[in-house]
């Protein structure tokens, strides 16, 4: 202050009134930062505030606004955003959130993935990937016919994924949430290997690679599952009691897709066998 006052007495009044009003500018726009920040938005501020609370909670007890929060955080911030630590530590100890389906059933669902997933249309990821632990989608077909042409990406699971029926299950407030990702499968099916080809979902079942991590290329483990050191022969860590599809075709086989058994194991399955759907998501 003392050095404005001292510029403003010598200046004349044109340029000390020029002065002051600058001066004025910049407190105004300083006294709008919080805890020492210089010119931060009140968009800012409402966020960074927003996320103090996200922060002093246990994981365990964050709401679905605040778990949308969380994976915002970790898009924008990784391991330096606040929440970082203990996303991953429900992860780690394979924490578990429900929400209630439009038919009254409760889908439980926990954290497989920080910062894995690739943003469908750009080269951001998504913070967190989340996969369904329980049965609330109950067991379904791959394809009405019994053929996995066309792999994944043209399955009538997909569809309903997606688009139908099961889409439809899913509330509003977790459908408004999701964030469409780039995910790669093996889509040729019908006996034939391919190469894995992108497609881009909201609702994904996960691939024999991302659950055992040793086979093919369409995708990379998952990091609760690499924790856990799931492997096509050490698989305990993937168990779930529950017999699950994943979105992968068995190689060599012109009806089967690849599914998890209770134990964590690798099994197959002829495309209008029904197994239960553990859908995941990303936020």
């Amino acid at each position: 202050m003392a050095v404005i006052g001292l510029v403003i007495v010598f200046a004349g009044p044109g340029v000390a009134g020029a002065i002051r009003n600058q001066f004025s500018q910049v407190t105004n726009t300083v006294d709008s930062g919080t805890d020492g920040d210089n010119f931060i938005s009140a968009e800012e501020k409402a966020y960074r505030e927003a996320m103090k609370t996200v922060a002093q909670k246990e994981a365990k007890d964050w709401t679905l606004d605040e778990q949308k929060a969380a994976a915002t955080d970790i898009a924008k911030n990784g391991t330096s955003s606040v929440v970082y630590a203990k996303a991953k530590g429900a992860m780690d100890a394979g924490t578990v959130w429900s929400v209630k389906l439009t038919n009254g059933q409760a889908l439980q669902y926990r954290i497989i993935g920080i910062n894995h997933d690739d943003l469908a249309g750009g080269s951001d990821r998504a913070g967190l990937t989340f996969e369904a632990t329980n049965t609330a989608l109950a067991s379904q077909r791959i394809n009405a016919s019994n053929t996995n042409a066309g792999g994944w990406e043209k399955s009538e699971l997909r569809d309903r994924l997606n688009n139908g029926d099961l889409w439809a299950l899913l509330p509003s407030e977790l459908q408004s949430k999701m964030k469409s990702v780039t995910k790669l499968t093996d889509n040729r099916g019908g006996g034939t290997a391919g190469t894995p080809s992108a497609t881009t979902d909201r609702v994904f079942l996960l691939s024999s690679t991302e659950v055992w991590g040793d086979l093919d290329s369409d995708g990379t483990q998952y990091e609760y599952y690499a924790s856990r050191g799931v492997t096509k022969s050490s698989y305990s860590g993937a168990s779930s009691r529950f017999d699950h599809w994943t979105r992968s075709v068995r190689s060599g086989y012109s009806a089967s897709f690849r599914c998890v058994r209770g134990s964590g194991g690798l099994d197959y399955g002829s495309a209008t066998f029904a197994y239960y759907v553990f859908p995941a998501f990303c936020f």
